[in-house]
């Protein structure tokens, strides 16, 4: 899926700073968000990789829905973030100064940063909960709570995913390449559970076997599929980050040093004379 045009989409009057963006690189991208006087943009603690000196960085308690909004609503807001895995705090980026600014954000993992318009999207995403990454003044974040107990269990992302809530410019990671399927009532699609990245509100998340007994014991898939199904859309990220860090602990081995001999015709035996 090709992102906007940088610079060119059409600003429209809503509750949030509609933002213009460009997104630059390939398998590890970051985005610059450019600002006019007195927007703002809404990042992760610690996503920031660079500003124009008229920016103002200010570190707030909660999702940064509001400044003027009350202590409860704060402390609302920071406890759904704590209860997604993400910080107590975020950071807002307010253009401070005249003329066109610019803040530059990057993403943790190598992937894809998908710019998604909330407005086109019924107002609701749904997504992993490690997802955000920045987004427009006024966007909310929340929680979306699993409610059937197994998809909870073994659906890959808990009984807890990040709500993401408004009107304008949301900013997501996602793991490796993205795909995106527009889904018709009541059509399925069976996924990996950990490849889910995000989906509307409109989609039902289920579970469904993995084939019979000897596919979910050696198939190497896992017990159970997702099954989304429609209307709505989802996005299918090839690389989920825990795949990723799995493989990375298994190459390091069981003591954590380098595995000089993987690849060698003597395998084992070869750590075993070389002393790895």
């Amino acid at each position: 899926m090709q992102p906007p045009s940088p610079w060119s989409h059409q600003r429209s009057t809503s509750s949030a700073d509609d933002i213009d963006f460009e997104i630059k690189g390939h398998e590890l991208q970051f985005i610059e968000i450019e600002l006019d006087p007195g927007e703002s943009a809404v990042a992760e603690a610690g996503a920031m990789v660079w500003k124009d000196a008229p920016v103002e960085m200010n570190t707030v308690f909660g999702d940064g829905r509001g400044q003027s909004s009350g202590f409860m609503d704060k402390l609302l807001g920071a406890g759904k973030r704590l209860v997604t895995g993400e910080s107590l705090f975020t950071t807002v980026f307010t253009h401070r100064g005249s003329g066109k600014a610019r803040v530059a954000f990057g993403a943790p993992i190598p992937g894809t940063i998908l710019p998604l318009k909330l407005s086109d999207l019924g107002g609701t995403l749904i997504c992993q909960k490690d997802a955000f990454l920045c987004a427009a003044r006024g966007v909310q974040m929340g929680i979306f709570f699993q409610k059937r107990i197994l998809t909870g269990l073994f659906g890959g992302e808990g009984f807890i995913m990040q709500r993401l809530d408004g009107e304008g410019w949301v900013f997501v990671q996602m793991g490796g390449t993205v795909i995106e399927r527009e889904l018709r009532a009541g059509e399925e699609l069976h996924v990996d559970t950990g490849c889910i990245a995000a989906f509307t509100s409109g989609i039902d998340f289920d579970l469904i076997r993995a084939g019979g007994v000897k596919s979910m014991v050696f198939g190497g898939e896992g017990a159970f599929f997702a099954r989304l199904t429609g209307p709505g859309k989802v996005w299918i990220q090839s690389l989920p980050f825990s795949r990723l860090a799995g493989r990375m602990l298994a190459a390091a081995g069981p003591v954590g040093g380098q595995n000089r001999g993987e690849g060698s015709a003597l395998g084992p035996l070869g750590d075993l004379i070389s002393g790895n």
